[in-house]
């Protein structure tokens, strides 16, 4: 009798069975890693951000005003400037007056920059500046300005790298998984 060579069929769903294993191991970890990335965009985009808004200050002793007064506050946020809507249709959704002060060419947005869902549970940038003594504030400090990330991916609230902000009768650290601000004084 005369043996042939191969593989069973045993010996073939096997081997098919690992090659999906490990495909799969590496899929999980790619996402992982795409998680991990769009994060640290979103780190560095704050840091750029607030590196700009710090040139507007130094340029005009006071950071960019409130968004209706340039056309982008978003009504489903409370008057919050967000990265996901251009509400004047201008082609520039997200702090104006770092665009039109040429501290920027474009401000980022995030990198998923969801527009469904509630303002808190979408993946979206957000500004506001308050007038002084807003929220308890020592109004002797002046104006500030609040700048958050709704959603990391890839940490619970508060980020680890969060600098945080709050004033006696409000904490945004419980409303963005990042967020910073600053006095004008």
């Amino acid at each position: 009798m005369i043996k042939q060579k191969g593989f069973t069929l045993i010996e073939l769903l096997v081997v098919i069975a690992i090659v999906g294993l490990i495909s799969t191991i590496i899929l999980v970890s790619l996402n992982q890693a795409r998680r991990k990335g769009r994060d640290a965009k979103r780190l560095s985009d704050m840091h750029q951000i607030v590196l700009a808004l710090e040139m507007y200050y130094d340029e005009n002793s006071q950071y960019p005003g409130s968004t209706s007064s340039y056309g982008e506050a978003e009504g489903g946020c409370g008057g919050w400037d967000t990265s996901s809507v251009d509400n004047d249709s201008d082609g520039r959704p997200f702090i104006e007056p770092l665009i039109d002060a040429g501290l920027m060419s474009a401000v980022p947005g995030d990198p998923v920059d969801s527009t469904s869902g509630s303002c808190s549970s979408r993946k979206i940038y957000r500004y506001y500046r308050y007038g002084a003594g807003s929220y308890g504030c020592d109004s002797s400090r002046g104006a500030y300005f609040v700048l958050g990330v709704n959603d990391m991916e890839t940490s619970s609230r508060p980020h680890a790298q969060s600098p945080g902000w709050n004033c006696p009768s409000r904490n945004w650290q419980n409303e963005f998984d990042w967020v910073t601000g600053r006095f004008e004084k």
